[in-house]
């Protein structure tokens, strides 16, 4: 079992508009300079916020599946597909970006925070695919509570999301003073991203501290599966969590 927390120091950053979008990226270009390149066909990873709101301006995509998921605030999407589209709180929009399309982007506050997470499927058979995208509002996604834990399937079984990329993804809570169990299969890892709290990560008898906005990725062996825990302190932790494997069948891109 590998495991490694990158502090927001370590992870790259980014902006537009002039500082009006302000971007920590647990998984940067390779110019961003930040610690982690990649986890399997994630390849990149950004968190934005932005206080009052900004934009993107028209720009192209291809080959890529690309993910917008809404913390608070609002994302407004318009396209060459002709999509006019709009997603609040706890609500996702999907690109399937395949042979090409340009898309734009504008966030709404106040207080926005979204991410944007980029997959990488077999390229040389997605680029041969039509583009299409798709949005999704909170409702949508399954939910599960158990023992002071909540957690919602935002990629997996349940979902409304497809993607040709073998990728599941959570986004849970853990009130103060609570414990979450997970376990990762054998070749797969787990890119998780604290939001909201301080806890610790157990594993095998060993603790691990991590830190608001700490970034950590942990990776189970090829030989055999692992198990976490994930427990909250003092206060309430909300972490993203990405299960992807560390290898698969295609050549992944090479920037």
């Amino acid at each position: 079992m590998k495991m490694n927390v990158y502090t927001p120091l370590q992870q790259a950053t980014g902006s537009f508009e002039g500082g009006r979008i302000i971007e920590q990226k647990p998984i940067g270009f390779p110019q961003d300079l930040g610690a982690v390149k990649r986890v399997g066909p994630l390849f990149y990873w950004a968190w934005a916020h932005a206080m009052e709101g900004g934009s993107i301006g028209l720009h192209p995509h291809k080959g890529f599946e690309i993910m917008t998921y809404v913390v608070n605030g609002q994302v407004s999407h318009g396209d060459t597909l002709g999509t006019e589209s709009t997603v609040g709180p706890g609500g996702a929009q999907v690109m399937q970006t395949g042979s090409g399309v340009s898309h734009r982007e504008k966030i709404d506050g106040p207080d926005a925070e979204i991410f944007q997470i980029w997959f990488e499927p077999d390229l040389e058979e997605a680029i041969k695919r039509r583009p299409t995208y798709n949005e999704y509002v909170a409702e949508n996604f399954p939910w599960a509570n158990n023992d002071h834990v909540q957690k919602k399937t935002i990629l997996g079984e349940g979902s409304p999301i497809h993607l040709v990329t073998d990728a599941q993804m959570w986004d849970i809570s853990l009130d103060a003073g609570s414990e979450y169990e997970h376990t990762i299969p054998e070749g797969y890892s787990i890119a998780a991203l604290a939001i909201r709290g301080n806890g610790k990560w157990s594993i095998r008898g060993e603790t691990t501290s991590f830190q608001h906005k700490d970034f950590t990725v942990l990776e189970a062996g090829s030989t055999q599966s692992e198990t976490v825990r994930l427990a909250s302190e003092q206060e309430k932790v909300r972490m993203i969590v990405i299960q992807l494997p560390n290898q698969v069948a295609y050549e992944l891109y090479q920037r």
